[in-house]
This record gives C-alpha cells, structure tokens and sequence, in this order.
C-alpha cells in the first residue's frame, strides 16, 4: 500500500479493489454477487472475471481487510464477505485517492 502512493502507475489496478470495498460496505455478499452488481451498477462499463475478483477478495481477507463466513445456501456453500474496520479505512484511502485522480484528470480533459 505505501508503494501506491509513490506514483499514478497502477491507479486504475486499485479499481476493482475500490469497488468491492465499497459494495461491501452497504451489506454482506458472496463473490458472484459481487462480480454481479459490479457489472450491473457500472451499466457494464466494468466486468470484473471471477478469475479477477476472488483473489483480490482472498487477499483482501489476508490482509485483514474482509472476514469471510461460509453459509449454506440453496445448497450449495458460499463464502460471504464483510468489512472489517481496517477495511474500512482502507475504502476510505482509496476513495480519497481516486477523488484526487479523477479531479486530475478532470483537469486535463477540461475544454480550454
């Protein structure tokens, strides 16, 4: 995460990360679920892969940034995610940096 703040490099790479924080902040939800409302609450501007979304979710809970609780449901096991309180913060910092970047580059596609 330090590193991040070095450079604009991999700022678009923070994206889905921001995304799944976010969604996760309102409710629980399991991974398909959020690779569904990614792509349903961008207009499917943006369709994560599960291949992209469920190891940024096991890494995220790694870190300490989500708590994962496997439930039955429907028969099948799914994993729900929720945020903990440094997830929070983290959603918080990355907020705050793509506020300042979209303010940029606003900046830069601003007529005159």
């Amino acid at each position: 995460m330090a590193d991040e703040k070095r450079g604009n490099g991999g700022f678009l790479a923070g994206v889905p990360e921001l995304l799944i924080l976010r969604l996760l902040q309102d409710q629980e939800m399991y991974g398909y679920e959020i690779v569904q409302a990614i792509r349903q609450q961008t207009g499917d501007v943006i369709t994560s892969g599960e291949g992209l979304i469920y190891p940024l979710l096991h890494a995220l809970e790694k870190g300490g940034a989500l708590r994962a609780r496997p439930q039955e449901a429907g028969g099948r096991r799914r994993i729900y995610y929720t945020l903990t309180s440094k997830g929070v913060r983290r959603l918080f910092d990355l907020t705050d940096e793509w506020s300042r970047v979209n303010r940029a580059v606003g900046q830069v596609l601003r007529p005159g």
